[in-house]
Protein backbone atom coordinates (compact mmCIF):
# COMPACT_ATOMS: atom_id res chain seq x y z
CA UNK A 1 0.00 0.00 0.00
CA UNK A 2 0.96 3.75 -0.59
CA UNK A 3 2.09 6.07 2.24
CA UNK A 4 -1.28 8.25 2.07
CA UNK A 5 -3.39 4.55 1.88
CA UNK A 6 -1.20 3.68 5.14
CA UNK A 7 -1.60 7.06 6.67
CA UNK A 8 -5.82 7.26 5.94
CA UNK A 9 -5.99 3.31 7.31
CA UNK A 10 -3.65 3.90 10.17
CA UNK A 11 -6.19 6.56 11.27
CA UNK A 12 -9.32 3.98 11.51
CA UNK A 13 -10.28 1.87 14.96
CA UNK A 14 -8.14 -1.08 15.01
CA UNK A 15 -11.51 -3.31 14.64
CA UNK A 16 -12.54 -1.53 11.32
CA UNK A 17 -8.78 -1.63 9.99
CA UNK A 18 -8.85 -5.72 10.30
CA UNK A 19 -11.78 -5.76 8.58
CA UNK A 20 -10.82 -3.83 5.43
CA UNK A 21 -7.17 -5.14 5.80
CA UNK A 22 -6.54 -8.20 6.95
CA UNK A 23 -6.37 -10.59 3.70
CA UNK A 24 -6.22 -8.00 1.53
CA UNK A 25 -2.95 -6.80 0.48
CA UNK A 26 -3.14 -8.60 -2.30
CA UNK A 27 -6.45 -7.09 -2.98
CA UNK A 28 -5.05 -3.15 -2.89
CA UNK A 29 -2.15 -4.72 -4.92
CA UNK A 30 -3.98 -5.52 -7.69
CA UNK A 31 -6.66 -2.81 -7.71
CA UNK A 32 -3.49 -0.04 -7.64
CA UNK A 33 -2.10 -1.32 -10.85
CA UNK A 34 -5.47 -1.85 -12.22
CA UNK A 35 -6.90 1.83 -11.18
CA UNK A 36 -3.00 3.06 -11.92
CA UNK A 37 -3.01 7.49 -10.54
CA UNK A 38 -6.92 6.81 -9.73
CA UNK A 39 -5.98 4.34 -7.01
CA UNK A 40 -5.72 6.83 -3.96
CA UNK A 41 -6.24 5.96 -0.44
CA UNK A 42 -10.25 6.81 -1.04
CA UNK A 43 -10.72 4.98 -3.94
CA UNK A 44 -8.78 1.87 -2.28
CA UNK A 45 -10.56 1.86 0.68
CA UNK A 46 -14.09 2.54 -1.03
CA UNK A 47 -12.96 -1.00 -3.64
CA UNK A 48 -12.21 -2.76 -0.29
CA UNK A 49 -15.45 -1.90 1.49
CA UNK A 50 -17.56 -3.32 -1.34
CA UNK A 51 -15.68 -6.37 -1.84
CA UNK A 52 -16.50 -6.93 2.13
CA UNK A 53 -19.90 -6.12 1.57
CA UNK A 54 -21.39 -6.95 -1.70
CA UNK A 55 -23.97 -4.72 -3.70
CA UNK A 56 -27.07 -5.79 -2.40
CA UNK A 57 -28.48 -5.12 0.41
CA UNK A 58 -31.71 -5.25 2.34
CA UNK A 59 -33.98 -1.56 2.17
CA UNK A 60 -34.18 -1.44 5.52
CA UNK A 61 -30.69 -1.72 5.96
CA UNK A 62 -29.86 0.70 3.45
CA UNK A 63 -32.42 3.50 5.10
CA UNK A 64 -30.15 2.85 8.07
CA UNK A 65 -26.92 3.47 6.25
CA UNK A 66 -28.09 6.43 4.80
CA UNK A 67 -29.29 7.68 7.52
CA UNK A 68 -26.12 7.01 9.70
CA UNK A 69 -24.18 8.66 6.69
CA UNK A 70 -25.84 11.96 6.77
CA UNK A 71 -24.82 12.36 10.16
CA UNK A 72 -21.16 11.59 9.52
CA UNK A 73 -21.12 14.00 6.85
CA UNK A 74 -22.58 16.62 9.13
CA UNK A 75 -20.12 15.57 11.43
CA UNK A 76 -17.34 15.34 8.45
CA UNK A 77 -18.09 18.66 7.11
CA UNK A 78 -18.21 20.43 11.12
CA UNK A 79 -14.52 19.28 11.68
CA UNK A 80 -13.14 19.80 8.02
CA UNK A 81 -14.46 23.67 8.65
CA UNK A 82 -13.02 23.97 12.47
CA UNK A 83 -10.23 22.99 11.05
CA UNK A 84 -9.86 25.07 8.03
CA UNK A 85 -10.87 27.89 10.19
CA UNK A 86 -7.35 30.08 11.62
CA UNK A 87 -7.05 30.21 14.98
CA UNK A 88 -10.47 28.46 16.21
CA UNK A 89 -8.74 25.74 17.57
CA UNK A 90 -6.03 25.85 20.38
CA UNK A 91 -2.54 24.42 19.18
CA UNK A 92 -2.72 22.56 21.73
CA UNK A 93 -6.15 19.89 20.46
CA UNK A 94 -5.38 20.33 16.56
CA UNK A 95 -3.69 17.19 16.82
CA UNK A 96 -6.88 15.54 18.44
CA UNK A 97 -9.31 17.25 15.64
CA UNK A 98 -7.47 16.79 13.12
CA UNK A 99 -7.50 12.94 14.07
CA UNK A 100 -10.90 13.02 14.86
CA UNK A 101 -11.96 14.49 11.42
CA UNK A 102 -10.17 12.01 9.65
CA UNK A 103 -12.11 9.13 11.30
CA UNK A 104 -15.23 11.05 10.09
CA UNK A 105 -13.94 11.12 6.51
CA UNK A 106 -13.31 7.41 6.56
CA UNK A 107 -16.45 6.95 7.87
CA UNK A 108 -18.32 8.67 5.35
CA UNK A 109 -15.85 7.00 2.84
CA UNK A 110 -17.09 3.47 4.44
CA UNK A 111 -20.52 3.94 4.33
CA UNK A 112 -20.83 5.37 1.06
CA UNK A 113 -19.48 2.52 -0.33
CA UNK A 114 -21.71 -0.16 1.31
CA UNK A 115 -24.15 1.90 -0.04
CA UNK A 116 -22.98 2.07 -3.60
CA UNK A 117 -25.68 3.80 -5.82
CA UNK A 118 -27.74 4.36 -2.80
CA UNK A 119 -25.28 6.59 -1.05
CA UNK A 120 -26.28 10.16 -1.01
CA UNK A 121 -24.17 13.45 -0.97
CA UNK A 122 -22.87 15.73 1.73
CA UNK A 123 -26.62 17.54 1.97
CA UNK A 124 -26.50 21.44 1.90
CA UNK A 125 -25.70 22.41 5.81
CA UNK A 126 -26.09 25.39 8.05
CA UNK A 127 -23.59 24.78 11.00
CA UNK A 128 -24.92 27.57 13.01
CA UNK A 129 -28.26 25.48 12.96
CA UNK A 130 -30.23 28.98 11.83
CA UNK A 131 -27.93 31.35 13.67
CA UNK A 132 -28.47 30.10 17.22
CA UNK A 133 -24.72 28.60 17.32
CA UNK A 134 -23.86 32.30 14.91
CA UNK A 135 -19.79 32.28 16.20
CA UNK A 136 -20.19 28.11 15.87
CA UNK A 137 -16.88 28.73 13.96
CA UNK A 138 -15.62 31.41 15.74
CA UNK A 139 -15.55 30.61 19.44
CA UNK A 140 -13.60 27.53 20.48
CA UNK A 141 -15.94 27.26 23.51
CA UNK A 142 -19.42 26.77 20.90
CA UNK A 143 -17.80 24.92 18.50
CA UNK A 144 -16.56 22.27 21.50
CA UNK A 145 -20.29 22.52 22.52
CA UNK A 146 -21.24 21.55 19.06
CA UNK A 147 -18.36 18.60 18.69
CA UNK A 148 -19.73 17.02 22.20
CA UNK A 149 -23.63 17.43 20.41
CA UNK A 150 -22.65 15.58 17.39
CA UNK A 151 -20.58 12.95 19.08
CA UNK A 152 -23.03 12.25 21.55
CA UNK A 153 -25.71 11.96 18.97
CA UNK A 154 -23.87 10.11 16.62
CA UNK A 155 -22.98 7.05 19.41
CA UNK A 156 -27.02 7.10 20.60
CA UNK A 157 -28.00 6.93 16.86
CA UNK A 158 -25.59 3.67 16.12
CA UNK A 159 -26.82 2.21 19.15
CA UNK A 160 -30.47 2.80 18.15
CA UNK A 161 -30.38 1.31 15.12
CA UNK A 162 -28.03 -1.97 15.81
CA UNK A 163 -31.19 -4.26 16.06
CA UNK A 164 -32.17 -3.06 12.77
CA UNK A 165 -29.04 -4.07 10.91
CA UNK A 166 -28.36 -7.31 13.66
CA UNK A 167 -29.36 -9.84 10.78
CA UNK A 168 -26.59 -8.28 8.66
CA UNK A 169 -23.17 -9.58 10.43
CA UNK A 170 -20.74 -7.62 8.12
CA UNK A 171 -22.89 -4.25 8.86
CA UNK A 172 -23.76 -5.03 12.14
CA UNK A 173 -19.86 -5.52 12.79
CA UNK A 174 -19.32 -2.35 11.02
CA UNK A 175 -21.85 -0.06 12.88
CA UNK A 176 -20.76 -1.19 16.18
CA UNK A 177 -16.75 -0.78 15.91
CA UNK A 178 -17.65 3.10 14.09
CA UNK A 179 -20.00 3.12 17.52
CA UNK A 180 -17.00 2.40 19.58
CA UNK A 181 -15.07 5.21 17.79
CA UNK A 182 -17.78 7.65 18.17
CA UNK A 183 -17.96 6.86 21.85
CA UNK A 184 -14.00 7.53 22.23
CA UNK A 185 -14.64 10.91 20.14
CA UNK A 186 -17.72 12.03 23.00
CA UNK A 187 -15.10 11.16 25.59
CA UNK A 188 -12.24 13.19 24.68
CA UNK A 189 -14.31 16.01 23.37
CA UNK A 190 -16.15 16.02 26.99
CA UNK A 191 -12.54 15.61 28.90
CA UNK A 192 -11.11 18.67 26.58
CA UNK A 193 -14.41 20.66 28.04
CA UNK A 194 -13.58 19.91 31.77
CA UNK A 195 -16.24 17.22 31.92
CA UNK A 196 -17.11 13.77 32.60
CA UNK A 197 -16.34 11.32 29.76
CA UNK A 198 -19.28 9.43 30.58
CA UNK A 199 -22.95 10.40 32.48
CA UNK A 200 -23.28 6.70 33.98
CA UNK A 201 -22.76 3.09 33.72
CA UNK A 202 -25.78 3.31 30.44
CA UNK A 203 -26.05 5.02 27.44
CA UNK A 204 -29.49 5.34 26.06
CA UNK A 205 -30.22 4.86 22.61
CA UNK A 206 -31.73 7.35 20.34
CA UNK A 207 -34.70 6.86 17.25
CA UNK A 208 -34.29 7.42 14.18
CA UNK A 209 -36.80 10.39 14.40
CA UNK A 210 -35.31 11.78 17.89
CA UNK A 211 -31.83 11.98 16.62
CA UNK A 212 -33.28 13.75 12.67
CA UNK A 213 -35.24 16.24 15.13
CA UNK A 214 -31.69 16.70 16.73
CA UNK A 215 -29.90 17.28 13.54
CA UNK A 216 -32.41 18.86 11.79
CA UNK A 217 -31.53 22.46 12.24
CA UNK A 218 -27.97 21.84 11.32
CA UNK A 219 -29.48 20.73 7.51
CA UNK A 220 -29.85 23.73 5.39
Amino acid sequence: MTNQTNHLIAGLDPDIKDILVSNRREFFKNSALKLGAMASAPVLLAATAQNAFGQELPQEVVDVLVFALTLEHIEDAFYRSGLETDGLIPDEYVGIFNQIGKHEAAHVAFLSTALGSAAIERPALDLTAGGKYADALSNFDTYLTLSQTFEDLGVAAYKGQAGVVAANDDILTAALQIHSVEARHAAIVRKIGGKKPWDGAFDEPMTKEEVLAAAGPFLA
